[in-house]
């Protein structure tokens, strides 16, 4: 009896917000430095990104609001700070993009979703700029209709 592949999924956590808040622009994946622990967490599905962003200081790009949760096993062996700022890693163009994109006028770094890739995890940021109310309105009406859509569809091939 031949045994049924593993359906992988590669993603651990995802900033869905950031789609409804944001115009999304130019696409990045950057590298994270975490602490052992850290690695583990995700692994068991600890990590949350709501409401996380990237600020640039001293030319090095951080990971801003991520919350990972230790383990109970973890937690008595270390000082943990489940929000603290992760470095992100990127190379030296895209990290100019990055500067340059931020000191225009409403354009801000936004995490999209956290994923592994291999062994390492990987952080897919974006640069964005905010969606005023009335986009956003027009955002959930084609998801409405989009929904509505795939009803009629389904009941119209029954």
């Amino acid at each position: 009896m031949a045994k049924k592949p593993k359906i992988l999924d590669n993603t651990i956590a995802q900033n869905k917000r950031a789609r409804f808040d944001y115009h999304i622009e130019d696409k990045f994946e950057a590298g994270i430095s975490l602490l052992g622990w850290e690695v583990k967490s995700l692994r068991m599905g600890k990590g949350q990104i709501t409401e996380t962003y990237v600020i640039i200081q001293n030319g090095e790009a951080y990971l801003v609001g991520a919350q990972i949760q230790p383990l109970n096993t973890v937690s008595t062996h270390y000082v943990i700070e489940p929000n603290r700022s992760r470095k992100l890693l990127l190379n030296r163009k895209e990290l100019s993009k990055l500067v340059m994109a931020t000191e225009q006028k409403g354009k801000t770094i936004v995490a999209l979703a956290l994923f592994w890739k291999r062994h390492l995890v990987k952080c897919s940021i974006a640069i964005a700029s905010g969606k005023k109310q009335h986009d956003k309105r027009d955002t959930e009406k084609d998801r409405d209709w989009n929904r509505q859509k795939q009803r009629i569809m389904s009941h119209s091939t029954r």
